[in-house]
C-alpha cells in the first residue's frame, strides 16, 4: 500500500511540474513579446526625441554603458553628455528573456550618422541587457560592437530563435536549487577568465558556452553556434593578445533572475604589455544560462576594446 501511495505522490509531482513548465512557457512567450515591444518603442523614441533624451527615459538605476575607458555609469554619462548630433538607429534581430520575465537581452544592428558631417558614419551591433523594475523594463547595460562598412537594418527578431537555447536550459526545479546563487554565477565568470589562460579562447568558450552560444565582437559579424562562435572568439583573442602575460578578469557587476536560470555579468579583461608585444584591455558583457546539469554556460558574449 505504501509503495502504491509513493507512486501516486510521484505521479502528482510529475504532473504538477509539467503543468508548471507549460504555464511558464506561456508566460515567457508573453515576456518575450513585452520586451520586443519595449525595445522597439525605445528605438522609435530615439528617432523622435534624440539619442540622449531616449536613453534618459529608459536607463535604470545602476545602469552602465561601455566606452573607450571601460564601463561607466550610464545615468551620469547621459546626464552630462549631449549626443544630439549623432543620429543612432537600431533594430533587434535576437531577443532572449528569463522565465520570470525580470531579465532579458536584445541584440541587433545599428547605424550612427554624424549629422554635422565632421566624422564618418558608424555601423555595428548593439547588445543590451534589460531588467524589469516595478513592472517596467529598464535598460541596464548597453555595449556596441562596431564593424567596418554598411549594415542593413532590415531585420526583426523571431522568438523561435531562442528555442534551441531554451532546450539547453535547466528545468525550473533544478534552477531553483539553493546552490544556484549570484555567487555561483560570479564564480563561473571568474572561472571562465582563468580558463582562457589555460585553454585559449576557443577551447574556453567551447567548454563554458552553450551549444547555441552567440558572440558579438568588434570588426566581426555575429557568430552563432558553439563551433563557429568559439572559433571566432579564439581568433579575435589570438589577434589581440600579442603578449605571453595571462589575462586577468575583473568582475564589476551583474544580476541573477528570480527564476535563477538566467543572469548577466560585466567587467574587464586585460593582460599587461611585455617584450613580445602590447597588452590587451577590453570590457565584457556576458549573458549566462543554467544548463540541464546545473552548470552555468555562456549564452551571449560581447567584447568592447578599452584604449
Amino acid at each position: 500500500m505504501k509503495v502504491k501511495l509513493n507512486i501516486v505522490v510521484w505521479c502528482c509531482l510529475y504532473l504538477l511540474a509539467g503543468g508548471l513548465v507549460l504555464a511558464q512557457e506561456r508566460d515567457q512567450a508573453q515576456y518575450w513579446l513585452d520586451l520586443a515591444a519595449t525595445d522597439q518603442t525605445y528605438a522609435d523614441r530615439s528617432n523622435e526625441i534624440g539619442r540622449t533624451r531616449a536613453f534618459r527615459e529608459f536607463l535604470g538605476e545602476g545602469s552602465i554603458v561601455f566606452r573607450e575607458n571601460g564601463p561607466v555609469d550610464a545615468l551620469e554619462e547621459y546626464r552630462i553628455a549631449d549626443f544630439a548630433r549623432d543620429e543612432l538607429t537600431w533594430e533587434s534581430h535576437y531577443i532572449d528573456v528569463s522565465r520570470d520575465g525580470d531579465l532579458g537581452l536584445t541584440a541587433g544592428p545599428y547605424s550612427m550618422v554624424d549629422e554635422s558631417g565632421e566624422e564618418l558614419d558608424l555601423f555595428g551591433y548593439l547588445v543590451g541587457i534589460w531588467k524589469k523594475a516595478d513592472d517596467r523594463w529598464e535598460l541596464m547595460a548597453d555595449m556596441a560592437a562596431p564593424i567596418p562598412g554598411y549594415l542593413s537594418l532590415a531585420v526583426e527578431p523571431n522568438s523561435e530563435d531562442t528555442l534551441p537555447v531554451l532546450s539547453e536550459t535547466a528545468h525550473p526545479v533544478v534552477a531553483m536549487s539553493e546552490e544556484n546563487t549570484m555567487q555561483s554565477l560570479i564564480d563561473a565568470d571568474n572561472l571562465f577568465g582563468l580558463s582562457i589562460n589555460f585553454r585559449g579562447g576557443q577551447r574556453a568558450l567551447l567548454r563554458y558556452g552553450l551549444e547555441n552560444s552567440r558572440v558579438y565582437l568588434p570588426n566581426m559579424g555575429p557568430a552563432v553556434g558553439a563551433e563557429v562562435a568559439s572559433a571566432v572568439y579564439g581568433a579575435y583573442l589570438d589577434d589581440q593578445l600579442r603578449t605571453t602575460n595571462p589575462i586577468s578578469l575583473t568582475y564589476m557587476g551583474g544580476f541573477l533572475s528570480s527564476s535563477k536560470e538566467m543572469g548577466y555579468t560585466y567587467g574587464t579583461m586585460e593582460a599587461d604589455t611585455d617584450e613580445l608585444g602590447p597588452g590587451f584591455r577590453a570590457s565584457y558583457l556576458r549573458l549566462w544560462r543554467l544548463n540541464e546539469i546545473n552548470e552555468w554556460r555562456i549564452a551571449v558574449e560581447a567584447l568592447n576594446p578599452i584604449n
